[in-house]
Parts: structure tokens; sequence; C-alpha cells
């Protein structure tokens, strides 16, 4: 023993009061002339640490907030624990946290994210173990193939058609089996059956249901729309723009005296009520069942609004009483009650209809697709060509996938053929895909807990950082689920 020195150690809070160990320790020395110490201080296993002035508890408490709550969150928790440190620190004790080795996984996935705008990243997950291994920034070729060819032992890879990935592999690992995965295979067909229908989109009002047909005008009668402020405005504006542009001026010489919107939508009307503003159809609405129900009481005398929305809550309506009110307000002023008027499906809507299992689409879904597919035969191929996709899927059996892929080359839709081709590009890592269990699910669920610790921290973590937290989070959560 050389001498002996007094440590004071701050350790975690009791009763909300700050605690401070004093503890004095030996300092030793070695005789040994091949020793390079000249005196060393022991340590105390389970309470010191070197050059630490924390206790080992109190050490932890502050990288596991650093971990969980990176800066500025994690500085507030320790505040309220009566451990004040700046953000900055916190970080600190983050980032001198070591990272476990990353030893090469059997099964590996690759998959991509958006750090911001259009910079990328990339993300490698152990499929067996379901834990993150390595994150960097970019997505291009040589970065996962030299990380492959240092890290050698890798048998599967899942990833997604990005050919950027499939060369990375094929340099890095070549022995490696590739396997694109089947639901970006789904989400690639959606994507082009979404495209087929906004190539359609003409189409697309077809699978509304044709409304009921309205009594015709009394010709003695003027018209209704005629007599409101819009109709008296657009008439005046149509005979102004004729007035001009029947005498033989331009379009652009009547335009010097009035708008130009105004003259080229009025120059081309036959008549002033076709440019009154229509209105919109009324969306549909979680009370529309229920409207029968309240004409009904209407009309056997219930008139207050409280009493109706009462008894259609006790038939299953969740809707708020004002909806109600406002509902049979037309029956007060003795018209009728406003019936909603189906608006046409979106590309994006169609889309889900066509990919949709048919034992799993609603009722109305059913009926609004047979009505379109009724009407257009380009959606009707895509629709067939997609059902027999979901059966080679179903089946686990890429034996029909070439016959598949010359149907859709085969089908006249350009959408349909770019598929085609780029499923070609990658045939054999697609039929891994759709007969071997291995997928990306593990891939996308880390991403998208990525993506929250990206946005927790309002984006302006670096990619150490972020590195840090989404691989000691991952470990984190396996030791304490």
């Amino acid at each position: 023993m050389h001498s002996r020195y007094c440590r004071t150690l701050a350790d975690v809070t009791v009763g909300g009061r700050p605690v401070l160990i004093g503890l004095s320790v030996r300092q030793l020395f070695c005789d040994s002339p091949d020793c390079g110490r000249r005196t060393f201080a022991e340590q105390v296993e389970g309470l010191t640490v070197r050059y630490q002035r924390r206790s080992s508890l109190l050490q932890h408490l502050v990288e596991m907030a650093g971990v969980l709550l990176a800066g500025r969150s994690g500085a507030r928790l320790l505040q309220i624990l009566k451990v004040p440190l700046p953000r900055t620190s916190v970080l600190f004790h983050l980032m001198r946290l070591p990272l476990p080795s990353a030893a090469a996984p059997r099964v590996l996935g690759v998959d991509d994210f958006a750090l911001y705008a259009d910079v990328y990243g990339t993300l490698l997950v152990d499929a067996d173990t379901r834990l993150p291994i390595e994150l960097w920034a970019g997505r291009d070729a040589e970065q996962l193939s030299a990380w492959l060819r240092t890290h050698p032992g890798v048998e599967v890879v899942c990833r997604d058609g990005s050919l950027v990935y499939q060369q990375g592999i094929t340099d890095g690992a070549p022995d490696a089996v590739q396997v694109s995965d089947r639901f970006h295979l789904w989400q690639g067909l959606s994507k082009r059956v979404g495209d087929v229908a906004a190539a359609h989109r003409d189409c697309l009002p077809s699978a509304v249901p044709e409304p009921e047909p309205a009594p015709p005008p009394s010709p003695a009668a003027p018209s209704d729309q005629a007599d409101t402020p819009a109709g008296r405005h657009a008439k005046r504006l149509f005979e102004a723009v004729h007035a001009l542009t029947d005498t033989g001026r331009s379009l652009n010489a009547a335009a010097r005296e009035l708008d130009w919107r105004t003259v080229r939508k009025y120059a081309r009307a036959a008549t002033g009520h076709e440019c009154v503003r229509r209105t919109r159809p009324r969306r549909p609405a979680s009370l529309d069942p229920y409207l029968d129900y309240l004409r009904q009481r209407w009309e056997e005398g219930e008139h207050t609004a409280t009493v109706s929305h009462q008894e259609i809550v006790a038939e299953g309506y969740r809707g708020h009483y004002q909806r109600v009110k406002m509902a049979i307000a037309p029956l007060r002023r003795g018209l009728p009650i406003d019936t909603p008027r189906e608006r046409p499906p979106s590309p994006r809507q169609v889309a889900r209809w066509i990919t949709t299992a048919p034992s799993r689409r609603s009722l109305h879904a059913t009926e609004a697709l047979r009505r379109l597919l009724e009407h257009c035969p380009e959606l009707d191929r895509t629709h067939d060509l997609v059902r027999q996709f979901a059966a080679v899927l179903d089946a686990r059996d890429a034996g029909g996938l070439a016959a598949w892929l010359e149907k859709l080359t085969a089908s006249g839709l350009p959408a349909l053929a770019s598929l085609a081709k780029a499923v070609r590009e990658d045939q054999a890592a697609v039929v891994q895909g759709i007969t071997t269990p291995f997928n990306s699910g593990v891939n996308e669920g880390r991403i998208t807990d990525l993506k929250l610790r990206k946005r927790l921290m309002a984006g302006r973590a670096g990619v150490p950082l972020l590195r840090h937290r989404v691989i000691l989070m991952a470990l984190l959560r396996r030791r304490h689920p």
C-alpha cells in the first residue's frame, strides 16, 4: 500500500434528496521493475469505476436515460430525479456506450429508409435474432458489398426489389441466396394496379349506381337555378362576354375589358347556367343508415331531435346529437332529408378493391367493383391477373410464374408490362421469395421503429447517434421486455 485518499461519488437520490458517498480507498504500488505503473487506486466492485465520479448505479441510470430519451428529454428526466445534467452530457455518455460486436448472421435482412428529403440510409437486421446489426447513410452497392466481405458467413439475404442491393450482395457474398420479399412483390403489383386505374379514370364513375331519374322540370316554370343570385350573376356575365365576342372580337381583345378566365369560361358555354358552380354531392356519413328511421318517426309525430337521437343510439348509432338535429332540420321547413350521392372511387380505392381477396371485400366494394369491371375490360383483365398472382403466392408454387409474366407482357397495359420486365430482371430472387419461408417482415418492423426514434429527436440526430439508439434500444427491449 502506498497511501490512502478520499473519493466523492454521486449516487441515486433517496427520498428526492441527492446522495454523496465519501469513500476512503487505498492507493497501491508495485515493486516489480517491469511494471509501468508507479501507483494505482483500488476499485470497489459494483460501486466505483475508474475516473468516474458517479456510482455504477447512477451511471447506468444516466446511460439508460440517453438510450431511451436521447438529449433534451433525457436531461429533463434526470432533472426530475435530482441529477442535473445538460443534454450534451447525456448524449456524451450515450455515445460512450460500446455497441455489440457485429457477428455475421445466417439470415440477413437489408432495407433502406429515408433520413430526410432525398437522402437515404441502409439498415441491416439479423433475421434469426430479430435485432439490428448495422446502420449507415446511403444505399449504394459498394458499402453493402464491403460489409459482406468483412463479415463472411451470410447464407440468405432478404431484400426488396432494389437492383442496387442485388448488385452489392452479388459482389460481397456471391454464394448467398437472395430472396425478394413477397410483401414488396405485392406492393409493386398494387402500385401498378393503381397506375392502370388512373389511366382509365374515365371508367371509374361506372362503379357508382345510376341515380333515380328526376322528374322533368315544367317548361312554364322558370328554372330554380336561374332565380338564385349566382344564376342571375352568371347570366349577366354570359351576356356581357357574348356581346363582345359575337361581334367578331377575339378573346384577347375581350379580356382587356373583362377578366381573362371569365371570358374564356363564358365564351365556351352555350348558356350562362352552365357556368354556375354546382353544389358538390354530400359524402356518405355514419347517420345514413338511420335516415329512413328518422323520416318514419317524423311522420309518426316525433319532432324532437333529442328523443330521436336516443332512439337510434339504442339501435347502434355512435354519432353526436348535432348530426341528428341537422339531419331533421329540412323536415321542419317541409323539405325532404338530404340523401347522400355517392362519389366515384379514386384510383387508389379501386386498386385496393382489386388487390383485396374477394372473401374480405365488403358488400359495397363487391358490388361497386362488379359494375366497374363490367364497364371497363382493361380493369377486368387486370383483376384476373392479380387473382392469378395471388393464387401463386397462396400455393407457394412458382411454377406458373413464367406463364403469368407472359400474360402481363401480352396484356396491352404498359404499367403491367413494366412490372413483368422488372420481375424478369430479378426472377431468381422472386422465385426464392415465393417458395421459401424467408421474408422481410423483421426489416419492416425495425424500419418503423427506426423512423419513430428519428422523429422523436425532431430530425436532428446524425447517423452515429441514430445507430447507437436503434441498436441499444433493441438490446434493452430484449433484456427488459
